[in-house]
């Protein structure tokens, strides 16, 4: 059998798969999983006659994902040895890892056993053996094991067969494709972080050593607030937003959801009053949620007594062909870089002494700065507003003192799961928030939004990331029931990727995940202010868009 694998002609015997042939060209098996014709297959598929096809390595996305799922399944069949009758729950991410919680109080004593027993499954190299079941047999399978979160969400599975993957004697249903065996996940760290524990991946830019655990308190006080407003709401898991929409009770729950976001920014406006600063920075990444969150921090200080002055940062940016180019020549957009930030402090410093300056204005059909400027001065309390993604970093803001600056920092951190064991990412929630926005009212088809995610991304664990604990507080724009109501747009639209698009897997895995989800057609439900409708249209604040 004849294919090509990389660029280079291969030739197989009968029998023989991926595997043999990723040894070939990829020695010590660092090959994860193979891309043909835009899907994702594991190494122990047989490749067809005249086949073209490329090997996922740690360094492609797809292959982190199939890393981080199949070391998921070690660390399940670790616990089920070490800690048995103990039930884990997959919270969410952290930087380079997951953070996971037992059912029951865990101490270093058992996060070594747990290593220990990591250790011994890979070096005994078992193998992940996929079989098709019916969702019949997987829901009585499931419900004898007591996963009462998997039994609910098959419920709503929309097929009648499906594959599962069994390691160790441990059947289990993950949402993408494995590694051959456990021997391919040699690479990773666990350490104790009350009330959990962090399963840490291998380095991304050396995946021979495990990355560093970075604590981060101001994001996991975060998200840990956020679980409790989910445990208030009664919801932790798809089948329960699933159950509400059949209920017909999803109505009240987007009420007590908004609530609780206007209670926040309640809060993040009292907290400013107190601070005795002037200089409101709100910083977080794409899609996130900032102009919206800014509009209405500004109209609740308006309500207390204030008047807030905004400054954009999108009319301090140089002209486009002086922006910095990236390690591969192109213009690097997410660079601070791209801001006159010389300029951008001396109007800072004048404003907060009460001067008056003459702001730029930025003409983007053009790409250069406009002739036209505006004039403004600031009160002698007048807080100032400034938000764009690197309103954080200190090189915006170095001539202003700390104790004048309030800092923000707004994420979309998705705290719902499909199940105990398999989360929803941020980042694809985040994808689809843009997806529909960019589709809807700027004219950006589906593939090209995410043609530009990973430079989206890349710029955001670059300059974005970094900077996330210097804010004073954080707010989680994410809305427990969004997905029902993104689905309606973004369904459709993943379904338009073609097989022949770079984007086809990632389209694919958006689609399956979103198979589980209800579609709500609730939306006059949705306030004018709220934060999803930044990118489903009707904001009060964005009128003309619509």
């Amino acid at each position: 059998m004849q294919f090509t694998l990389n660029g280079t002609q291969m030739t197989l015997k009968e029998g023989q798969d991926y595997r043999d042939a990723a040894e070939t060209l990829l020695p010590g098996r660092r090959a994860l999983a193979v891309r043909v014709n835009g899907s994702t297959l594991p190494l122990s598929a047989v490749p067809r006659e005249g086949e073209q096809a490329r090997l996922l390595t740690y360094a492609d996305e797809e292959g982190r994902r199939v890393y981080e799922r199949s070391l998921r399944f070690v660390f399940l069949c670790a616990a089920r040895r070490a800690l048995p009758g103990v039930r884990m729950r997959v919270e969410h991410s952290i930087r380079r890892g997951i953070y996971i919680v037992p059912d029951a109080p865990i101490t270093q004593d058992a996060v070594d056993a747990l290593k220990r027993e990591m250790r011994a499954i890979v070096a005994a190299d078992l193998p992940f053996e996929k079989r098709a079941i019916s969702r019949e047999d997987a829901t009585a399978l499931f419900r004898a094991r007591g996963d009462v979160d998997k039994v609910r969400l098959l419920h709503y599975r929309p097929y009648e067969h499906f594959q599962l993957y069994e390691c160790d004697g441990m059947p289990e249903y993950f949402y993408g494709e494995m590694v051959p065996s456990t021997g391919y996940v040699p690479v990773f760290d666990l350490r104790l972080l009350l009330p959990g524990l962090a399963l840490l991946l291998p380095d991304r830019a050396d995946p021979s050593r495990a990355s560093r655990l970075v604590e981060l308190p101001k994001l996991m006080r975060t998200f840990a607030e956020s679980a409790r407003w989910n445990e208030i709401l009664g919801i932790s898991n798809v089948a329960d937003l699933n159950e509400m929409i059949e209920k017909r009770t999803l109505r009240e729950f987007i009420r007590v959801n908004e609530e609780l976001h206007e209670i926040s920014l309640v809060n993040i406006a009292q907290k400013f009053l107190a601070s005795g600063a002037r200089l409101i920075l709100v910083a977080g990444p794409s899609s996130s949620g900032k102009t919206t969150m800014t509009h209405r921090l500004s109209i609740l200080l308006r309500a207390m007594g204030h008047l807030p002055m905004k400054i954009s940062l999108d009319d301090y940016y140089l002209d486009r062909d002086a922006i910095p180019v990236d390690e591969n020549g192109e213009r690097d957009l997410e660079n601070p870089d791209t801001l006159d930030l010389k300029l951008l402090g001396e109007h800072l410093v004048a404003l907060l002494q009460g001067e008056e300056i003459e702001a730029p204005q930025f003409d983007f059909v053009t790409g250069k700065r406009s002739e036209k400027t505006h004039k403004l001065r600031a009160g002698s309390d007048q807080p100032i507003l400034i938000e764009g993604i690197h309103a954080l970093n200190d090189r915006l803001t170095s001539q202003v003192p700390r104790e004048m600056k309030f800092m923000i920092y707004i994420s979309a951190l998705t705290t719902i799961n499909l199940d105990d064991h398999n989360r929803i990412r941020t980042t694809d929630a985040r994808l689809l928030r843009r997806m529909v926005r960019d589709s809807l009212f700027r004219g950006t088809p589906p593939d090209e939004t995410m043609d530009m995610w990973d430079s989206v991304r890349a710029g955001e664990e670059k300059y974005i990331f970094p900077y996330q604990e210097r804010a004073d507080v954080m707010f989680n724009s994410s809305l427990s029931y969004e997905l029902a109501i993104l689905k309606k747009y973004a369904y459709p639209m993943l379904a338009q990727i073609s097989p022949e698009s770079r984007n086809y897997t990632l389209a694919r895995r958006l689609v399956k995940f979103l198979n589980y989800v209800h579609t709500a057609d609730v939306e006059n439900e949705i306030p004018l202010n709220s934060i999803l409708r930044e990118f489903i249209g009707g904001c009060c604040f964005y009128q003309s868009l619509d």
